[in-house]
């Protein structure tokens, strides 16, 4: 572990500036693509490459476009009516800029958290991982403006792109999250955009099963999915190098933001986590499998078993953001961050193949 990753305070003001910069835009741009600087900005300051997010911006700054303007003031008493709104993005965030200037921000995300959950798919779940990337650099840093500014940009951008998933069976139990996603049903028409995708949504194998006993397995149960979410891309990326990142960097957004949630919300995360991982597996997976083993040395592919969790023969964890920050794509950078998170040798391959699979920035 660097010292970057003991201490991820941006000490040299970077996050901040860049954030700064950011706000300026809105969070979409080309009439749906998401805004994914403040993102990709914070894991690249996080891993200790501070260096280049500037340069980072300044490439990926002309994508982008002006925050919308006001339609009308989102209040406590008409939020609802402008839910799932994008036109009212402006309005939106301005709301959640004043929540959180008059009151504390694990005040305010505690209240919404359960609101906006069941639109987890907002954005194409954007909006619940630019979320999981603010906590996080709130929890492990100091509370500055911009930063608090950034949870208020981003919990604005989900609620405006409020997405609840179609009524869903639940299908024959499986017994792991691995397993879960491997039996997952793929839709019958997988042509359209991410909207036409999850409507033909019919349901999903029951996982976990019966509710965890407490928060902290409901925990436990997170970070299990997001590891064979992790894994599951070296051998099923392909498909969609894209989209499919988001099977794993959703529900590891709902994991970061856990630890500034009562318990009590850690179970409903759970099953919105897993929602949304299904539902980019479904809308997105191939039919086959394709075997990554030919892209490791033997001592790695031994390695590579959804349950490893060994250090990579050959492979630091340090040396694979490297790779993807020189690559410089916005998913592949937000990826690999997530396969850091988990931090075994089958992550590693995976955030490898992403590199290999997506056009670099530059």
């Amino acid at each position: 572990m660097t010292d970057t990753q003991r201490n991820p305070t941006d000490t040299s003001g970077t996050l901040d500036e860049a954030l700064e910069r950011i706000h300026l835009s809105g969070p979409e741009r080309d009439g749906w693509l998401s805004n994914h600087a403040p993102m990709a900005i914070e894991a690249l300051v996080r891993h200790g490459h501070a260096r280049v997010a500037h340069r980072w911006l300044d490439t990926y700054r002309p994508k982008l476009e002006d925050m919308p303007g006001s339609v009308a003031p989102v209040t406590a008493l008409n939020w609802q009516e402008a839910l799932g709104d994008i036109s009212r993005v402006a309005d939106w965030t301005a709301f959640f800029e004043r929540e959180t200037a008059d009151r504390p921000w694990r005040t305010v995300l505690a209240e919404w958290w359960p609101r906006l959950l069941p639109g987890i798919a907002a954005g194409a779940t954007h909006g619940v991982i630019r979320v999981g990337h603010a906590v996080r650099t709130l929890l492990e840093g100091e509370e500055t403006a911009p930063r608090v500014r950034e949870l208020a940009h981003a919990l604005g951008y989900w609620a405006a792109r409020h997405q609840p998933l179609p009524a869903l069976e639940r299908l024959a139990p499986a017994p792991d999250a691995a397993a879960a996603l491997d039996r997952v049903p793929l839709i019958a028409d997988q042509d359209g955009g991410i909207r036409s995708r999850f409507a033909q949504l019919t349901g999903f194998p029951d996982w976990p099963g019966r509710a965890p006993a407490g928060p902290e397995a409901a925990r436990a149960a997170i970070e299990e999915l997001v590891r064979a979410a992790t894994h599951r891309y070296a051998t099923h990326g392909h498909a969609d190098p894209i989209m499919l990142v988001h099977a794993a960097t959703a529900p590891n957004a709902v994991l970061r933001t856990l630890p500034a949630l009562p318990g009590t919300l850690w179970t409903p995360s759970l099953h919105a986590a897993w929602a949304a991982s299904a539902a980019v597996t479904s809308a997105y997976g191939p039919r086959e499998a394709q075997p990554a083993t030919e892209h490791l040395t033997t001592a790695q592919a031994a390695q590579a078993a959804p349950v490893a969790q060994a250090a990579s023969a050959g492979q630091h964890p340090q040396e694979v953001f490297e790779r993807a920050a020189a690559h410089g794509d916005d998913h592949t950078i937000k990826f690999a961050d997530t396969a850091l998170d988990v931090g075994d040798a089958a992550a590693l391959v995976a955030a490898g193949r992403a590199i290999e699979l997506n056009t670099p920035a530059w």
